[in-house]
């Protein structure tokens, strides 16, 4: 018996050895496919950034040809912006365009439409879909600064790889390797790619992804090992998919693109540094005859690079056929009549004035002109723009612009117009005028208070809360480059919300002439005013006569000079007012951008002076959305500090990123796209300091923050600011 236990002992040992034997062996290949893994993307992340910036520059003929579907649509989807326009009882749809595309590194993309044809109207659907097709793969973000790539330096943080297969092409090994999402986000892409062990290039890539309301698949091909264009994408193929509030558009675009000028920087020679090594117009402006626009079915048919389908051909014959005998279909008037209404109350309205220029105005009943904040409560805005475009790129704009806000009910209209005279100068004429920001001021009232209440009755007196109608005129001009001279007027008249009843209660009191010079019914400051600013090493491109400003290294810093001149237009006010403004935003790696401004105010020389008010430290009652003074501003703040001290110093820093503290949470809300931290600082008499913290999401529908504000470093209160985004991104 017991020899028997000895032998089954002895057996079990030698298969349980067996058994680790064959688990090593299996596991074995796994550990080497790992390594190997390892190996590529630790080569193809280091190849990426060279491969990302080593072509300079060049030319393309690019084709599209776009088709969608319409599976599904309700009386929404016409008022969805950038939509094509939509045809009754129509499904399918087809274009395509014959285009000159420019490149200039890092990530500069000029395209000019050279024929164009299709059976949709309008190309703004389409032009939506061109951050699709101008691609560097090696770029650590992808679509415009929207995806995180995953061959990106940090990328590993963010993706996991897998090899999927092994093969030999043109005696080259090559790996396609498969990169999964840690965590659900529209920042980040699933796919595959194959890399050649040759010069660890890819050469195919499929990306699956999300923006916004659009889930795509874009397949991308390159160009041969050994080629020019090796490291440019010479195919396209994207899938897209849209959806929202019921309705789905799916589309399919090819794109081909044939190369020419291709320059890598090895070739360009080093310029000396100069002012105009600013001038960026080369890589900004595509030079191409316009009037030699096509846009008829024999000129696609004598150029088009792939052949149409028989499904592709028959969507022309119905489209042709259809347009023949449309204008024989009488429309019914009270159709049009609420189609108009409709195009009215939720779309972008354009008018093009022949010979007069062009009207537009945002829609009547949309979300994005709303928005909430602890200091303003509930506001709603509208506006208008109206342009007309001279002989020598002269520019004329007018912006008018009403709004409401709900919580103070307090109705704002203004007027913004400027003529572009000169527009290689940036020489302009500024004319405003409207009713801006309800002003505080108790001034009067404290000059009153030295004078007994048996007087007359304080309670008729209503001097605190004013009306403000203001206009101004300048001119400016940008000097040398980067430099620019502002000189204007500024006329304010500013009346008391309550009418002021100075009725006199005790007849034997004479009350001295200056107080009763003091209580009138409206208050008016007439004030020159010059403006400095710089913004060293400034790089801009030139849009024909019109110099564009793009982008500086540096920060922006602006002096202005205010003094008020007593007896002009009836103003009695006299002062001096001086400030300085310091900003900067830094654009950093992988989607993050950091930004700073400080500056000071403050008045001198005040005679008869009741109303404080500042040009940069100002609140607006109206929406503005993520990037509006770029988190620069007070949200908690109550109306009446912007009024209350004739001196400031302000500061404030923000900080963007994605993935800052949502990145465990992305499983539920994959939709966040940026996230903030803000801290804003002020030093006024009464408030030493006053200072936010604030945090913030950004999302495609809406953005939302959270702010906490200390005074004197005592805790004082919480609030949020809520604005939608939809559409506007």
């Amino acid at each position: 018996m017991k020899l028997i236990k000895i032998i089954g002992l002895v057996l079990l040992f030698i298969f349980n050895i067996h058994i680790l034997k064959a688990d090593s062996s299996s596991l074995q290949p796994e550990v080497e496919k790992k390594n190997l893994v390892d190996t590529i993307i630790n080569n193809v992340i280091s190849s990426s950034p060279i491969y990302a910036k080593k072509i300079s520059s060049y030319n393309a003929k690019l084709y599209i040809k776009g088709k969608m579907n319409i599976p599904k649509k309700n009386f929404g989807l016409r008022y969805i912006p950038k939509m094509f326009h939509l045809k009754k009882n129509v499904r399918d749809y087809i274009f395509e365009s014959f285009n000159e595309l420019h490149y200039t590194a890092p990530n500069i993309y000029d395209q000019q439409i050279l024929a164009s044809y299709g059976t949709t109207y309008g190309n703004r659907f389409q032009s939506t879909m061109l951050e699709y097709f101008h691609v560097n793969i090696y770029s650590s973000t992808l679509l415009y600064n929207k995806i995180l790539s995953p061959l990106a330096k940090n990328a590993r943080r963010y993706y996991q790889y897998k090899l999927d297969s092994t093969f030999v092409e043109d005696s080259t090994i090559s790996y396609k390797v498969r990169f999964i999402p840690k965590t659900k986000s529209d920042q980040l892409v699933g796919g595959w790619m194959v890399v050649s062990s040759h010069s660890w290039s890819i050469r195919e890539i499929r990306l699956f992804g999300r923006t916004d309301f659009v889930k795509f698949e874009n397949y991308i091909i390159m160009g041969d090992v050994g080629a020019a264009d090796e490291l440019l994408p010479i195919r396209y193929e994207l899938n897209a998919y849209f959806a929202f509030l019921g309705n789905k558009v799916d589309g399919s675009y090819l794109a081909s693109l044939d190369y020419d000028n291709i320059e890598e920087i090895i070739d360009i020679p080093k310029k000396k540094i100069s002012q105009h090594s600013y001038d960026l117009s080369e890589s900004y402006i595509l030079q191409c005859n316009k009037d030699e626009f096509r846009g008829d079915s024999a000129y696609f048919d004598s150029i088009r690079p792939i052949p149409l389908s028989e499904k592709e051909r028959q969507l022309y014959i119905d489209y042709a056929s259809g347009k023949d005998t449309i204008q024989y279909i009488p429309h019914k008037k009270n159709k049009a009549l609420w189609g108009s209404v409709g195009d009215f109350l939720l779309t972008d309205i354009k008018i093009n004035l022949n010979n007069i220029g062009d009207v537009r105005c945002s829609p009547i009943i949309n979300p994005l002109l709303l928005s909430y904040s602890k200091s303003n409560g509930f506001s709603w805005r509208q506006d208008f723009r109206f342009n007309r475009l001279f002989v020598g790129d002269k520019l004329l704009r007018i912006r008018p612009r009403i709004g409401y806000n709900f919580t103070r009910k307090e109705f704002y209209w203004s007027v913004y117009s400027n003529f572009d005279y000169w527009p290689q100068k940036q020489a302009t004429v500024h004319l405003n005028f409207g009713n801006g920001n309800r002003i505080y001021s108790s001034d009067v009232l404290d000059d009153l208070k030295a004078i007994p209440d048996s007087v007359f009755d304080f309670n008729q007196i209503h001097l605190d809360y004013f009306k403000d109608l203001f206009f101004n005129i300048r001119h400016s001009i940008e000097v040398v480059n980067g430099v620019n001279v502002e000189v204007g007027l500024y006329v304010h008249r500013r009346t008391p919300i309550k009418k002021t009843n100075l009725e006199i209660l005790d007849p034997s009191y004479e009350l001295p002439p200056d107080v009763i010079s003091k209580v009138r019914n409206s208050y008016i400051s007439f004030a020159p005013n010059i403006k400095l600013s710089w913004t060293p090493y400034q790089y801009y491109y030139m849009n024909g006569n019109r110099k564009v400003n793009l982008y500086s290294k540096f920060p922006t810093a602006s002096f202005q000079y205010e003094r008020a001149i007593r007896g002009v237009f009836g103003s009695r006010g006299q002062y001096e007012k001086i400030e300085f403004d310091l900003q900067h935003k830094i654009n950093l790696n992988l989607m993050r951008s950091l930004f700073y401004r400080v500056g000071f105010g403050f008045f001198t020389n005040q005679k008869e002076m009741y109303f404080v008010d500042f040009s940069n430290f100002t609140r607006s009652n109206l929406p503005h959305g993520w990037n509006d003074d770029i988190g620069g501003v007070f949200q908690l703040l109550d109306g009446r500090w912007y009024n209350s001290s004739d001196k400031y110093l302000r500061g404030h820093v923000t900080y963007e990123a994605p993935f800052l503290f949502m990145r465990h949470l992305m499983k539920y809300l994959r939709y966040v796209q940026n996230e903030r931290i803000y801290l804003n600082l002020l030093v006024v008499p009464h408030l030493n300091p006053y200072f936010e913290l604030g945090y913030g999401i950004g999302t495609h529908i809406f953005d939302f923050g959270v702010f906490v504000g200390f005074a004197n470093w005592i805790y004082n209160e919480i609030g949020c600011k809520f604005t939608f985004e939809l559409f506007n991104r």
